[in-house]
């Protein structure tokens, strides 16, 4: 009971590392946490304060809010928001533990307030004046829900996202236009244009008024039909700092900002369910992008009080993650309980595949004993593990051929070469016994069983070079289900 019971512990504090900066523990870490006299409670609560207010919680939580915002792309496209300082802005936002609703506010308005700010309009263009793109990005970042199925018609099976929602979301940002700056991208906005109809399956023809789920239309007033309009300087006010594009005084943007997002109430209940899905491996809502009239909350209760408390406590997002960590859910075994098979009671933990940067960074924890900080090879296995939160955790072809056989892996076992390093650690070890416990120390931050000491120690015994084996061994633990997965 005592040695369950303490690797339930040092299992969640794997977990609390995995998820709050995107790694394994280190082994010096595991020692410290062990020997530390407080009570289970108060070192715990300790180490997730440490861990929030570290620069790797700051790097981590920009992948995710990265991903979740932007997608995946190729790697041309991160070395783009690395230069134009959207990764930059992302960064100083978890840094500084910006409210969510500001952050929100921010790169929807895409008008930088200074210098510094300067990454916040990446967001919009990225989407290279793709207006539905933005609009289909915006629905599910902003307000949890997915409004593609309404570009053509009503929503078949939500019924109250309308096709009006989907052009109304368009015509918000349809007015703007990237450009090419001597002070970097940014995003103008004309203070005329934009009116067109859309039709409907039927043929009828409807304007695309400036609405969205749960608000009024904003008031505009629209040209007559043969009405031409005048682009004139009166229009406009100046931008906010130099070489910054004109504003229009009636800035459809800036409409969605303080008449549609500012106070909308799925803005807090989507943050918090992405927040939860993150921690927990699925959303109170599931999926955690589709918080709609077909979808409700396993716990609805829950949901509502924690998106309260979220608006109450200024939209802070790393007390939200705080708050869930410390929560029974989360430090519950991942061992399903007999007789439960829905997920959705979170009565278990759910295990979960690493984020490719979490198995990066955790490769290099494993085999060099530190991060190094690099992007390359985190972005080597984002491209091979892009999924952030799949549906189901199941394994594709092309990531067990990226394990078994590309050539990265070679060379990332290969580099385990210096005298600090795990390979060459265990191969001055005395005996085969000392290694295979420092194996399982590091890689899965427990001590093997009777059936793993005899499995692992013969293979390491009957191998010609010992350099080989160990390399084979720790292939083999880096590739495993217990190394790849959060549980």
């Amino acid at each position: 009971h005592v040695r369950s019971r303490r690797q339930r512990q040092m299992c969640i504090r794997d977990r609390i590392y995995l998820d709050l900066v995107g790694r394994i523990p280190k082994t010096s870490e595991l020692n410290a946490f062990l020997k530390d006299g407080s009570l289970p409670s108060v070192r715990r609560a300790r180490l997730v304060d440490q861990l929030l207010q570290s620069e790797e919680h700051v790097i981590h939580w920009a992948d995710l809010f990265d991903t979740l915002l932007m997608g995946r792309a190729a790697e041309d496209k991160y070395m783009k928001r690395r230069q134009h300082q959207w990764r930059a802005f992302l960064e100083n936002a978890v840094r500084v533990n910006q409210p969510w609703n500001e952050f929100v506010e921010e790169i929807i308005l895409a008008r930088p307030a200074n210098e510094a700010r300067r990454g916040s309009n990446w967001f919009l263009f990225e989407r290279n004046n793709d207006f539905q793109q933005i609009a289909e990005a915006v629905a599910p970042a902003v307000f949890g829900i997915r409004i593609e199925c309404a570009q053509c018609h009503d929503h078949m099976l939500v019924d109250e996202i309308k096709q009006a929602h989907y052009w109304g979301l368009v015509a918000f940002f349809n007015r703007g236009k990237n450009e090419n700056t001597n002070g970097g991208p940014q995003v103008a906005e004309s203070a005329i244009g934009g009116f067109s109809e859309f039709a409907d399956l039927l043929g009828d023809s409807t304007p695309n008024l400036l609405t969205f789920l749960d608000v009024d239309a904003v008031d505009e007033q629209r040209p007559g039909k043969d009405e031409k309009q005048s682009d004139s300087d009166d229009l406009y006010k100046p931008g906010a700092i130099e070489n910054a594009p004109r504003v229009p005084a009636f800035s459809r943007r800036e409409k969605f900002v303080t008449e549609v997002v500012r106070d909308h109430p799925r803005v807090a209940r989507a943050l918090v369910n992405r927040v939860w899905a993150l921690l927990m491996g699925r959303g109170i809502v599931h999926p955690y992008d589709e918080m709609d009239s077909m979808h409700d909350p396993s716990h609805p209760e829950l949901l509502d009080w924690l998106s309260q408390d979220f608006r109450d406590n200024g939209y802070n997002v790393r007390r939200l993650v705080r708050a869930v960590v410390f929560s029974d859910a989360y430090q519950l075994a991942s061992r399903r309980p007999e007789g439960v098979d829905d997920p959705a009671t979170f009565a278990y933990y759910l295990e979960r595949s690493l984020t490719g940067e979490q198995l990066a960074r955790s490769a290099q924890i494993a085999l060099w004993g530190e991060s190094s900080g690099d992007s390359g090879l985190a972005g080597v296995f984002r491209q091979q593990f892009p999924d952030l939160l799949p549906n189901d955790q199941i394994a594709s072809v092309k990531e067990s051929l990226f394990l078994s056989n590309n050539q990265n892996i070679h060379d990332l076992l290969a580099s385990s070469n210096q005298p600090s390093h795990l390979i060459p650690r265990l191969e001055k070890m005395d005996d085969d016994q000392q290694r295979v416990n420092e194996l399982f120390q590091v890689m899965f931050a427990r001590a093997p069983d009777a059936e793993e000491s005899t499995v692992v120690g013969s293979f390491l015994s009957n191998r010609a070079s010992t350099t080989e084996a160990i390399r084979q061994v720790a292939w083999s633990m880096l590739t495993s289900a217990e190394f790849r997965y959060n549980h």
